[in-house]
C-alpha cells in the first residue's frame, strides 16, 4: 500500500460513513431536501469544471494519492451511485409506508357500517 493512497481511502470511507449517518438520522423534510439539492448542484458544478478543465482531475487525483484522473472519476461515480441507491431505497421505503397507511385509512372509511339490529344481536 502506498502511503499516498491513504488520503483517497479516508475520503472514500468518510463519504460512505456520511451516507450511513444520513440513513440513521431522520430527515427534517425541507431542510433535508435543500441539502440534497445543494449536493446535486455541487456535483454538477464539479462535473462542468472537469469538462472545461480536464487537467483538474489529474491534479486532484495526484493530490489524494490516485494514479490517474480517470480512476478518481470512477471512484467518484461509485460513491455517487451508492449514495443515490441508498437515498432511493430509503425514499421507496417511506413511500411504501405512506401507501400502506393510506390503504388502511381507505379500507376503514369504506368498510360497511354495522346496522343497529345486527349490533343488538337481533
Amino acid at each position: 500500500m502506498h502511503t499516498g493512497q491513504i488520503v483517497i481511502k479516508i475520503l472514500l470511507i468518510a463519504a460512505f460513513v456520511l451516507f450511513a449517518l444520513i440513513i440513521i438520522i431522520p430527515s427534517k423534510g425541507s431542510r433535508h431536501l435543500a441539502v440534497r439539492r445543494l449536493a446535486l448542484l455541487a456535483v454538477l458544478a464539479l462535473g462542468i469544471l472537469t469538462v472545461i478543465f480536464p487537467d483538474i482531475t489529474s491534479r486532484l487525483a495526484e493530490a489524494v494519492g490516485v494514479a490517474r484522473g480517470t480512476d478518481l472519476v470512477l471512484y467518484a461515480l461509485v460513491v455517487v451511485f451508492v449514495g443515490n441507491s441508498i437515498f432511493t431505497a430509503a425514499k421507496f421505503r417511506h413511500h411504501e409506508r405512506d401507501i400502506t397507511q393510506l390503504a388502511r385509512r381507505l379500507a376503514l372509511a369504506e368498510a360497511p357500517r354495522p346496522t343497529s339490529s345486527a349490533a343488538d344481536g337481533h
